[in-house]
């Protein structure tokens, strides 16, 4: 006889100042995965919006704001622009390869080299080995890293240019972090090839999404989400297809020149916030 799914406790964290806007607060609703239903509970919980951190699925539960919100990519009918297109042939000559959870000094060092660059006042630029491990090794659901590697000697796995920890689940590919060479001389558009690598591989296994957490208009560095189309969003009334009008004006305003980042967000953290810790985590 089956032992039933036992309902999860769900805990609020205290206010702390928002990663991604400036001037306001974010407050997150967290429960803790564990036991033999971890990796339903995980893909239930990513239906309505929960992204994973070690063991805790969490959603931001703001009390005045409802500025993150949960985006897909359809990859079925994803069709790459033109400049996605460049992307992926640039990249075309990368060795692709699923790894488990197991963290390397390989995969640190191309993290820290990463958030050197890309993420020096963010929160996890502090990580160290042990950090790292503890987000790659902590999970209790069915994850891997998958590996970039440039062709070496001998037509080798060479050199590792990017990773990706990302949950497998029945609908689709969660990609909960990913990192990449910052600065490679030969290589451009590594981050979006991997994004786009993602997509590719789910439709190719005939899976329906590649989820990539949360979208925040406002929050510069959050703008790249939007150039994957089609999209969906998860709002109150379910998952809904984002309006191709609006995600063309989104784009173009993603893709515009940057202003210099606003001082006021320094010391925000990395990508969707990462890494989270949750009280008892």
């Amino acid at each position: 006889m089956t032992a039933p799914i036992r309902f999860p406790r769900f805990f609020v964290t205290s206010p702390a100042p928002c990663p991604y806007l400036p001037g306001r607060s974010e407050r997150k609703v967290f429960t803790e995965l564990k036991g033999p239903h971890a990796d339903q509970l995980n893909e239930a919980l990513g239906r309505i919006g929960f992204r994973r951190s070690q063991t805790v699925a969490y959603r931001p539960s703001c009390l005045d704001c409802q500025a993150c919100v949960s985006v897909r990519v359809v990859a079925g009918e994803f069709r790459p622009s033109p400049s996605q297109k460049r992307d992926l042939k640039r990249n075309s000559d990368l060795i692709v390869t699923e790894c488990r959870p197991w963290a390397t000094d390989e995969q640190f060092d191309l993290l820290a080299r990463y958030l050197g660059r890309r993420h020096p006042d963010g929160g996890m630029a502090a990580m160290d080995e042990l950090d790292y491990a503890d987000m790659i090794e902590h999970t209790p659901v069915n994850s891997v890293v998958t590996e970039y590697r440039e062709l070496g000697a001998g037509g080798r796995p060479g050199r590792l240019v990017g990773a990706c920890l990302t949950d497998r689940q029945g609908d689709g590919l969660s990609m909960i972090y990913s990192f990449y060479e910052p600065d490679h001389a030969d290589r451009v558009g590594l981050g979006n090839f991997i994004i786009l690598d993602h997509i590719r591989r789910a439709a190719a296994e005939g899976l329906p999404y590649v989820y990539l957490g949360y979208w925040v208009e406002g929050s510069p560095r959050m703008q790249y989400k939007v150039r994957y189309r089609p999209m969906e969003r998860l709002t109150r009334e379910g998952w809904q297809p984002m309006d191709p009008e609006e995600q063309h004006r989104l784009i173009a305003a993603a893709t515009a020149p940057r202003q210099p980042q606003d001082a006021s967000l320094a010391g925000a953290r990395g990508k969707d916030g990462q890494p989270v810790k949750f009280p008892g985590s």
